[in-house]
């Protein structure tokens, strides 16, 4: 028999990385998972590790790619680049290694794809356009970033990780897609990673200070990670549009107050709301104009906010029980660097 071809997921541990995995297993593709478990967390692969077509590989995308992956270059056919920290808690730890995953491990898989042949996508971030002076975003607008800042290592990083996948591909080195992540949520998430859904989620849950950043006025738009997985994959089987950035999210927009209602109606609480300074460079306002994944993709969110926040509710409890009875704390679970 000719043997499956392969999807290489680099990030394929993390939040987002770990929910393709399993649709790709789903859809009968064999899966290369190549993670470096810096900020991944070994339970999100738990239900995969035993799946006849499923693979993992330890591997930094910094360094050079291991023979594992080389070997199957002729196998493999997609290559997703999600390998990133995406908190800027875990970005902002190491700007300079989060800065090479962008720059030199894009490299590293857009080279792969070329010799392959396979087909490559970049996850990349709707942190490309800053702190926008457009609303919502569209992906002609190019973005007000502080290419100083301390957001710049992620930031920057992303944005030169686009220019060289769009190079790759105008020079026709590489078929290439990159979509522009707005703000995913779901199970899989970081219960400590800083971010704005699993902090009001689990300080709920917990019965801690509820801490809001700024005076809960700035604004997100937030995709259930369903959503996004169907997305990615809608994206990296189109055609025509190699040199087109596709913005994908969920554009009904929240102020961070009333995702906090949406929270405590889920997990009523007592606990005092604590409003702490704005991060240095953190965006007002965030919300995607997603025409173009409409047209190109015929993609649109289904799940909406409150059903997609339940069930994360419902995750988090869960996991953080699992953990207690395991008697390890909760931020002893992730692996450090």
């Amino acid at each position: 028999m000719k043997e499956k071809k392969i999807a290489l997921v680099a990030g394929g541990a993390g939040f987002i990385g770990s929910h393709l995995c399993a649709r790709l297993l789903e859809q009968g593709w064999d899966v290369l998972c190549l993670d470096n478990m810096l900020t991944a967390r070994p339970g999100n692969l738990r239900a995969l590790t035993n799946h006849p077509g499923f693979s993992f590989v330890r591997a930094d995308i910094t360094d050079p790619l291991p023979d594992e992956v080389v070997e199957q270059a002729d196998r493999i056919e997609r290559i997703y680049n999600l390998a990133c920290a995406a908190s800027p808690p875990h970005y902002q730890s190491d700007p300079e290694h989060t800065m090479l995953t962008n720059v030199v491990g894009t490299d590293r898989l857009l080279r792969l794809a070329e010799q392959s042949g396979a087909r490559f996508l970049l996850t990349s971030t709707s942190e490309v356009y800053g702190d926008p002076e457009q609303h919502p975003q569209r992906e002609d607008y190019r973005g007000w970033v502080n290419c100083t800042g301390p957001r710049a290592c992620y930031d920057e990083g992303k944005r030169a990780a686009e220019a060289m996948a769009f190079d790759f591909g105008r020079l026709q080195r590489a078929e290439v897609r990159v979509a522009r992540i707005f703000n995913t949520y779901g199970p899989h998430m970081d219960p400590r990673d800083g971010r704005v859904v699993s902090n009001l989620i689990c300080q709920a849950l917990e019965g801690q200070e509820i801490t809001i950043y700024g005076d809960g006025s700035q604004t997100r738009s937030f995709c259930y990670v369903s959503d996004l997985v169907d997305g990615l994959i809608r994206l990296m089987e189109a055609k025509d549009v190699s040199l087109t950035p596709v913005n994908l999210g969920n554009p009904e927009e929240y102020t961070i107050t009333q995702l906090l209602e949406q929270v405590r109606a889920l997990v009523p609480t007592t606990a005092e709301v604590v409003y702490h300074p704005l991060p240095v460079d953190d965006p007002r306002r965030r919300r995607p104009d997603i025409g173009r994944a409409r047209a190109l993709l015929g993609w649109a969110p289904r799940v909406p906010l409150a059903a997609g926040l339940a069930e994360t509710v419902r995750w988090f409890a869960e996991e953080m029980q699992r953990m207690q009875l395991l008697e390890l704390p909760v931020q002893e679970t992730r692996l450090s660097a």
